[in-house]
């Protein structure tokens, strides 16, 4: 039986619940997160277990599946703990766990027989035998090793059986280290990397003047290390974010099963809009392939939220021929996000226009141009002209955080979507 890719889903960060529900709302098939242990994104908002049963519940009813990241390393003392989290997960409903540790893998084996197991990108799965491997052991998923290349991706889906699925990471931060193991926060700051804990120390500037890139035993050999200096700050280490909108034909043809996006300590706007737009790209892509063209409108989307200088990771070229290595100093800032749609506004007014109650997220000034981002829309641009307080009193800006306020709108809006600056 031929493996059918055509179903692949949307699989989307979510740091804390506002940016679930951004994820759910914008098109994600299934969203991925973790509770407040045993996830590797420490720094995200993560999820108390109230919140987990209220994001399960809130999943579901929108058909979304949720997997858990249960992917650090524990040591033996933490297993105890482990497995009541285990426990716990099985008995709210989760859809799959994703580990990276074989004795979690055992351990979810034996306290939750019937929860789906998906293999964390850090195994550093390169192979069709590896994948074999982790399926023979209980795996219903392997995320591969972002090392791989499309044609590594479509060798490894011929060889493997039908019933295990593949996910890849499509869009987002990559790691300068190989799967994501990584020593360099543990070595400066303490913070282990492998806990969850990561201190970034790839995407800190360095000074050249402060390093040595020589070996130390070949002082008088140059450093295979390349770096661009520019106002004596140089960012050596730090990768290129992976961007695949362009090429949503050859993941479509790859055989993926999963199409993962980075970004669990992103706002809830970056969750927003790059779902938004993977999910008008394949949706286009599926209406009708040989039709299909690629938007310029896809890409300027995702020049509107924070990334570093972007890159196609290593689908086409291998790391030792590219090592994504940015070039460009710093993080390219996402367009500010000014409020949020509390209601539903449907219907018009005798002038076409939707009365619309929005939440302030930033200040905004009546005249200022905006854009409206609904799910399935790019930014839609308008002018906020008739800016009044939450009573219908004209105001001259809305400057206060949380504040409500009403503005005319050109255009239905729905309850979570989106204003940001034009």
């Amino acid at each position: 039986m031929a493996y059918d890719n055509k179903k692949a889903e949307l699989l989307s960060p979510a740091g804390n619940y506002e940016k679930m529900k951004a994820a759910v709302n914008y098109g994600a098939d299934a969203v991925y997160l973790a509770g407040k242990s045993f996830g590797m994104r420490a720094a995200s908002g993560n999820f108390a277990r109230e919140e987990l049963i209220a994001a399960v519940y809130y999943c579901h009813k929108h058909g979304v599946k949720i997997y858990i990241t249960v992917n650090v390393m524990p040591h033996t003392h933490e297993y105890e703990e482990l497995r009541g989290y285990i426990k716990f997960l099985d008995a709210i409903g989760v859809d799959a766990v994703i580990v990276a540790d074989i004795g979690v893998l055992m351990t979810v084996r034996e306290v939750a027989p019937k929860m789906e197991i998906h293999i964390s990108t850090q195994t550093s799965a390169v192979s069709a035998a590896a994948c074999i491997g982790w399926h023979k052991l209980g795996a219903k998923r392997v995320v591969l090793a972002r090392e791989l290349s499309l044609e590594d991706i479509k060798e490894i889906r011929a060889n493997i059986p039908d019933s295990l699925e593949l996910e890849t990471f499509v869009h987002g931060a990559m790691c300068i280290a190989y799967s994501g193991r990584c020593l360099l926060s543990n070595y400066f700051t303490g913070r282990d990397a492998n806990h969850g804990a990561c201190a970034q120390s790839c995407r800190w500037k360095y000074s050249p003047t402060a390093i040595d890139l020589a070996e130390a035993n070949r002082p008088d050999v140059p450093s295979v290390v390349s770096a661009e200096e520019e106002n004596g700050e140089t960012f050596f280490i730090a990768s290129k974010d992976m961007c695949m909108i362009e090429h949503i034909p050859e993941l479509e043809e790859a055989g993926i099963s999963s199409y993962k996006i980075e970004g669990r300590v992103k706002s809830a706007y970056y969750t927003a809009v790059v779902t938004n737009t993977y999910r008008l790209a394949i949706d286009e892509y599926r209406r009708d392939p040989s039709a299909y063209t690629f938007k310029e409108e896809w890409a300027r989307e995702l020049d509107g939220v924070s990334h570093r200088e972007y890159g196609t990771g290593f689908f086409f070229t291998p790391p030792h021929e590219d090592a994504n290595v940015v070039h460009e100093l710093g993080y390219i800032r996402e367009k500010a996000y000014i409020a949020t749609a509390v209601v539903d506004s449907l219907v018009p007014d005798k002038d076409g226009m939707y009365d619309v109650l929005f939440i302030q997220r930033n200040k905004l000034t009546a005249g200022q141009p905006v854009e409206l981002i609904s799910p399935g829309h790019v930014g839609r641009m308008f002018t906020a002209d008739t800016l009044r307080d939450a009573r219908g009193n004209p105001i001259p800006s809305a400057p206060h955080p949380s504040m409500y306020f009403k503005l005319k709108v050109p255009f239905p809006v729905h309850a979570g979507d989106i204003m940001r600056l034009g």
